[in-house]
């Protein structure tokens, strides 16, 4: 008969705490996925990844995922290859590179290890697009998580946030549209950027031009709250504290992206909308 007082895991006495025995995987995150081909178009060209797993070796205990949204430009056929294109070949280049580095010896940091293998991979998205499907492009905010870091990739204005359990939004990403650097400039205000003809005109995008500058962010995961990111057909429709009161008030994130994307659709639905959601449970 077992003695129901005796712990299920063992002591620690550096800690007093239970530890966790060897080999068990550590979840600290939980995540929704949604897409939707809006109201007014006929195609969807937004492509969406989302993976989450763990890796257990003898001296790695990782909670790893990657998540991208990439919405694609130049019209039916163009635009969602260039998205399609974008995400296959980053999630070819860095998933490889992810399993060698957390098994390799060079004692290199998980931020310096994730900024390397974006870089790869973004590099390895833009010639994609540049050379099979020319004439497209695609915006692309990427996230790969390693244990408690991350490391953001992003170019064109799909965004990513952070929200915060007292309703903070804030977003992490630049969006390299005419309309915000003119913001910038200080020459229009954001009820001005919102109406503005040319809102939707990019400065950079995947496989526009040779050169690229994308943006590459490493940083702690925030303690607490919500990760998300979104296309445009998000964002664009639905204000930001909306988007924070629907996250908020959904039993999972899975259904918050799923009320996202009704409520963005409600509000008239003009573009595609892609959207994901990771809670942060550590």
């Amino acid at each position: 008969m077992k003695n129901s007082n005796l712990p299920t895991e063992p002591y620690d006495p550096q800690t007093n705490k239970e530890a966790p025995m060897a080999g068990e995987a550590k979840n600290y995150y939980t995540v929704g996925v949604g897409s939707s081909i809006g109201i007014q178009r006929e195609h969807n060209e937004d492509a969406v990844f989302s993976v989450t797993t763990n890796l257990l070796t003898n001296q790695v205990n990782s909670s790893i995922g990657l998540y991208i949204v990439a919405d694609g430009m130049g019209g039916h056929l163009h635009g969602e290859i260039a998205s399609e294109l974008a995400v296959h070949a980053i999630v070819s280049s860095v998933i490889p590179g992810l399993l060698l580095f957390n098994t390799d010896e060079r004692g290199e940091k998980p931020a310096e290890n994730g900024r390397q293998l974006m870089e790869a991979g973004i590099d390895s998205a833009h010639q994609a697009v540049l050379h099979q499907a020319p004439g497209g492009g695609t915006t692309l905010t990427a996230m790969l998580i390693i244990g408690n870091q991350m490391t953001i990739a992003h170019i064109g204005d799909s965004r990513a946030y952070h929200i915060d359990d007292t309703g903070n939004a804030r977003v992490l990403t630049t969006d390299h549209s005419l309309v915000k650097r003119l913001q910038d400039l200080g020459q229009i205000t954001s009820d001005e950027a919102a109406i503005h003809p040319q809102r939707n005109v990019l400065y950079r995008a995947l496989g526009q031009v040779e050169s690229i500058d994308p943006e590459f962010i490493s940083a702690p995961i925030p303690e607490s709250g919500y990760l998300l990111l979104c296309s445009d057909g998000l964002w664009g429709v639905v204000p930001d504290q909306k988007m924070v009161e629907i996250i908020h008030s959904s039993d999972s994130p899975q259904q918050a992206c799923q009320a996202l994307l009704q409520t963005a659709n409600a509000a008239g639905g003009p573009d595609n909308i892609s959207v994901i959601i990771i809670k942060i449970l550590q």
